[in-house]
């Protein structure tokens, strides 16, 4: 039984798509870090690289375990889990930022719970070597979160 796998190569690619999916999560945690929200650049390069990891293992699991369909130790692999496994656990750190507040009893931190499944949504990119379409969110997630909240009206104003 070997205790390291002797696939440097496949190892690496992992890190490396980890490091790739935290520096895009940061991106995302430093706008909510500079808009001073709850979750912000450290929280979303945890969430993001935590993703590509377990995409990644996802993979390694699946190889390691393929035997031929109908032998006895068959065992059939849906990687798919581990995209819901990803989607439950973030779910649960985005509850976390999600509280209520002030006078008029609002909801705060939607928006960085969301900004936490998009992060995790990029790792995930990532891990699935989709760098265009992983980039192309982190730059529409950015945009979101800067420049689409100008049209948003105060929620400190109360309607009536």
């Amino acid at each position: 039984m070997d205790l390291i796998d002797q696939n440097w190569m496949a190892q690496a690619t992992i890190i490396a798509k980890v490091a790739i999916g935290m520096l895009l999560g940061g991106l995302i945690g430093l706008e909510r870090e500079y808009a001073r929200k709850p979750a912000g650049f450290r929280t979303h390069m945890l969430v993001a690289g935590a993703a590509a990891l377990l995409v990644g293992l996802a993979g390694v699991l699946v190889t390691k375990f393929h035997v031929e369909q109908g032998s006895p130790q068959y065992l059939r692999t849906d990687p798919i889990r581990i995209v819901e496994a990803i989607v439950g656990g973030v779910s649960f750190l985005g509850a976390g930022t999600i509280f209520r507040s002030g006078k008029y009893q609002g909801m705060e931190g939607l928006t960085t719970a969301a900004s936490i499944l998009l992060a995790a949504a990029i790792g995930i990119a990532v891990a699935l070597e989709q760098l265009l379409t992983a980039a192309g969110v982190t730059v529409l997630g950015l945009l979101v979160l800067r420049f689409v909240r100008i049209v948003e009206p105060d929620p400190k104003v109360p309607d009536d």
